[in-house]
C-alpha cells in the first residue's frame, strides 16, 4: 500500500529543507514532469534536481514556514515561505503555492507559483 497524499507532501518538502536530494528523488515518479509559472516550461525529475541542488548549496538554513497543506482529490496543494540566507548573507523570503499530482505514492506533477522578484537576493 503506497502513502497517504499528505505522507508523500511531508516527506518531500521534508528531503529539500534537509538537502536529501536521493530523498527528492525517490518522492518523484521517472516520468515525472516539474512546471514553474515564471518560465512556464517542463522539467524532468534529474533537470529539476539540479536547480535543487544548486538551491542547497547557496541557500543556507533553508526552511519552509507558514505551511498550509490540503489534501486534493489528485494529490496536494501547499502555500508557504520558504526562508533561508541568500550567499551574500541576505535573508531569503519566497512565499509560494504548490500544486502536486501523486499516483502510487509518487509526484507524478509538480506545478509550483512563485515571483522571481522575492528571488533575486540570489543573484546579489
Amino acid at each position: 500500500m503506497s502513502d497517504s497524499k499528505m505522507e508523500v507532501a511531508e516527506r518531500f518538502f521534508a528531503a529539500i529543507q534537509a538537502g536529501d536530494l536521493d530523498a527528492v528523488r525517490a518522492s518523484y515518479h521517472p516520468d515525472a514532469r516539474i512546471w514553474h509559472n515564471f518560465d512556464q516550461l517542463d522539467q524532468t525529475p534529474e533537470e529539476n534536481l539540479r536547480v535543487l541542488a544548486w538551491m542547497v548549496r547557496k541557500v543556507k538554513d533553508r526552511r519552509y514556514e507558514d505551511v498550509r497543506r490540503i489534501e486534493t482529490p489528485t494529490g496536494f496543494a501547499q502555500q508557504h515561505v520558504l526562508r533561508g540566507v541568500a550567499p551574500n548573507g541576505e535573508q531569503l523570503d519566497c512565499p509560494a503555492a504548490v500544486f502536486c499530482t501523486i499516483e502510487d505514492g509518487l509526484i507524478t506533477r509538480l506545478e509550483e507559483y512563485l515571483d522571481t522578484a522575492q528571488t533575486a537576493v540570489l543573484s546579489r
